[in-house]
């Protein structure tokens, strides 16, 4: 039943993609040689020799679309997700036509550079609107129950919890949750409310006397010695089948698997900032600083003209910081306290505090002596966005008292961030930044970093908890 319905649905995704492929061929011709955008010198070809190219379309975009995994049920495969591979497979499936293209020259048939340039442009983009507007539709007819996949959860600890909260929380997948198996038994309550309908031992008979689409093996830690014999039950089924292992509780950010020589390798610590996103984020921070000093030199010049006039010493301040990977950097700052500050030894600055010069203080509430610190961007010492950067001296007594303190140095420190904008700054509390730190990590993108800057100027530079 279940492999029917995959079927029936694959045939629906096929038929819909390779209707929006052809009309974007048709639509690619049109614009080509019946419009005018662009003047026809070679005279306008016969539109039966384009038509004909359909068939090799269909075989083409059907062949790249399965290879690439664009039929496989995607039921909590996120949108972004299946949109990217869509693009990549439109894209392939172009070159591909391009190059099978150069057979028919000998045959003096030639077709339109621009028609594939058109058509490249308006088959991903068709396609995307199409597969969007299919998920759209088959998202409502699981929320009124129809198209509905029926799942047993083998375990009835807190990773079946975590389970059964997830799938509740996105009724548009249409699972429907039958029960769950424990080690016990016990004509009870499970996780999340949903009925233990028998042993571990229960499963084979289980599965026979039931319309089961979908099993998540979900067991906890202690029951993992049954996991062979659980998976020996399952060895000659035909159902969809999920293992959760209990140890995702160890994971702190990133946490995926991965594949060495065939080997699944769980990560348990990861970071999405590697490879070509952190080259993309190293770009934009460039570009950031670059544009913000050429901006901003004539209010540069002008506050280091006034600290060098308002009080003795170095018109910058440079102090020892912790960035990206634990490695630590001199961070620039104008300077905004008298010059032997620290005589006595570090230490925070507190309301009214006496080193702090009256220039130091307007600098300090308007963060305009963080200024400088684009010349540490341009350096590669920090980025535009991240986690602010600490002093060595007090990350030793913070990675003791607060739990994954450490992790915020996956990432470069940054001269705003997710903390700093929604007010965790200055004397503020040090657990809750680390918690927006952490956050902003777990979900870091090119347009959350953009996001945060466009949040730092509209929610303008003003530190009210500096002192």
């Amino acid at each position: 039943m279940l492999k029917q319905k995959r079927q029936l649905f694959e045939y629906l995704f096929i038929g819909a993609d390779l209707i929006v492929v052809s009309v974007a061929w048709l639509i690619a011709y049109w614009l080509r040689f019946k419009t005018g955008l662009v003047p026809v010198d070679k005279g306008v070809p016969e539109f039966t020799q384009y038509v004909s190219m359909l068939l090799f379309i269909w075989l083409i975009w059907a062949f790249v679309f399965r290879r690439m995994g664009l039929y496989r049920p995607m039921r909590g495969v996120r949108r972004t997700r299946e949109l990217w591979v869509l693009v990549n497979a439109n894209a392939l499936s172009i070159l591909f036509l391009i190059s099978m293209t150069y057979l028919f020259r000998e045959k003096s048939i030639q077709f339109s550079r621009l028609v594939f340039m058109y058509f490249w442009l308006l088959s991903t983009m068709l396609t995307v609107v199409e597969r969007s507007a299919l998920r759209f539709f088959l998202r409502e007819l699981r929320r009124k129950g129809y198209n509905l996949r029926y799942m047993l959860i083998v375990g009835a600890g807190q990773v079946a919890a975590d389970m059964v909260s997830r799938v509740r929380l996105h009724q548009e997948l249409g699972i429907q949750l039958l029960g769950c198996l424990s080690r016990d038994g016990a004509d009870r309550r499970g996780p999340g409310g949903i009925p233990v309908v028998g042993q571990y031992s229960d499963l084979r008979g289980f599965l026979t006397r039931t319309d089961i689409d979908q099993v998540v093996v979900a067991l906890p830690l202690e029951d993992h010695q049954i996991l062979p014999e659980i998976m020996d039950e399952l060895k000659d089924s035909i159902l969809d089948i999920k293992v959760i292992p209990d140890i995702y509780q160890f994971a702190s950010i990133g946490g995926a698997i991965e594949e060495f020589e065939g080997l699944p390798v769980i990560s348990l610590q990861g970071c999405p900032l590697d490879g070509i996103n952190l080259f993309a984020k190293r770009g934009l921070d460039i570009a950031i600083a670059t544009a913000s000093l050429v901006a901003l030199s004539p209010l540069l010049g002008f506050i280091a003209l006034l600290v060098k006039l308002t009080s003795r010493g170095p018109v910058l301040f440079k102090q020892e910081r912790v960035s990206f990977d634990g490695s630590s950097f001199s961070i620039i700052k104008f300077r905004t306290m008298v010059s032997d500050a620290e005589a006595s030894g570090p230490g925070w600055t507190k309301p009214g505090d006496a080193r702090v010069t009256l220039l130091g203080r307007l600098l300090r509430s308007t963060s305009l002596d963080e200024l400088p610190q684009l010349f540490n961007v341009l350096k590669g010492d920090m980025s535009i966005v991240g986690p602010r950067p600490e002093r060595p001296v007090y990350i030793e007594e913070f990675r003791k008292r607060i739990p994954r303190y450490m992790l915020r140095h996956k990432v470069p420190a940054g001269i705003t961030g997710w903390a700093q904008v929604h007010g965790w700054r200055g004397d503020t509390s040090i657990d809750k930044r680390i918690e927006y730190d952490l956050y902003y990590i777990e979900n870091w993108s090119l347009l959350l970093d953009l996001k945060i800057v466009i949040m730092t100027l509209l929610k303008g530079l003003r530190n009210r908890n500096a002192y």
